[in-house]
């Protein structure tokens, strides 16, 4: 990590703190819609998109990675959208995207985590600080 992913990460935290809030809040509404652990990635991906589209959440993400590109001095060819490939829901969380001059940003909010044999999803990440990745590839 280079020392522009920590100013980027305390960045969001200060200015989008209620979106990663919300989004905790929404994982926590499909951990506990679960009938037993998530054994596959559609049994987590659909309902969070779903719960983070009612929410008014989903909309809110494009926004966020405009500020991340801002926050490190970039600026990005075309205003994203709540899509791929800007911003995709995985398994384990939203992952927002962004092309920039020095390589990808790309921001995890690390909402759920993949444990191995047997493969199921748990819920990961109470607090905002601790569900955001900010990485530069």
């Amino acid at each position: 990590m280079n020392d522009l992913e920590p100013r980027v990460r305390d960045h969001l935290l200060t200015t989008h703190f209620e979106t990663f809030e919300r989004t905790i809040d929404c994982a926590d509404a499909v951990a506990e819609s679960l009938d037993g652990p998530a054994t596959r990635r559609e049994e987590i991906v659909i309902p969070l998109r779903a719960a983070l589209d009612r929410a008014g959440i989903l909309e809110t993400y494009p926004t966020l990675l405009t500020s991340a590109v801002d926050a490190l001095g970039e600026s990005l060819p075309a205003a994203p959208v709540a899509a791929p490939p800007y911003v995709t829901i995985t398994g384990t969380g939203p992952v927002l995207r962004a092309s920039v001059s020095t390589g990808r940003l790309v921001i995890r909010l690390a909402v759920f985590a993949v444990e191995r044999d047997p493969k199921r999803y748990v819920r990961t990440g109470d607090v905002p600080e601790g569900i955001l990745v900010v990485e530069r590839r």
